[in-house]
């Protein structure tokens, strides 16, 4: 399966600025709600667990007042042998090493800057990178992590 990351609009069904409810009736397709805050509307965090291929979406809502999707985060699947590809204008972000990953968007002209937080961001597409999960993935001779496990999208327009 393929599943395409598309920069300030989404991916799978999901789309940045779309409704909460429209959001939640798109959310079974793609897993079961692991996790929502106490009281079932925003703000707060909704974790998708794709139990098949094992990873996860966050769809995030930031504004009470709003109730719209304004990021969301996919986590890496935790099987290597996964028949799933999470593609960003056709490069497999969870598959490519990081450091080709960041070389590749530069490259195409995007400006690839560490946060101060050692994310990867790339501020005109609405990305972040990272390698910050516990989940044991595989690692260069130095231990360090091959491939990103995380990345948001998100529009800086709609929040």
């Amino acid at each position: 399966m393929n599943v395409e990351l598309i920069p300030h609009v989404g991916t799978a069904s999901f789309r940045l600025g779309m409704p909460f409810d429209q959001a939640m009736t798109e959310a079974p397709a793609w897993g079961r709600v692991d996790h929502a805050p106490a009281g079932g509307r925003p703000p707060g965090k909704w974790v998708v667990l794709n139990e098949p291929y094992d990873f996860e979406f966050v769809l995030l809502f930031e504004s009470e007042r709003h109730e719209e999707l304004t990021g969301i985060e996919v986590w890496r699947f935790r099987k290597e042998s996964a028949d799933i590809r999470f593609l960003l204008d056709g490069v497999d972000v969870f598959r490519t090493p990081s450091e080709d990953l960041v070389q590749l968007l530069e490259s195409r002209g995007h400006e690839v800057v560490e946060s101060d937080y050692g994310f990867d961001e790339v501020p005109a597409l609405g990305l972040r990178f990272a390698n910050n999960s516990s989940f044991e993935y595989p690692t260069d001779d130095e231990g360090d992590p091959l491939y990103y496990d995380y990345v948001l999208l998100s529009d800086p327009k709609q929040t």
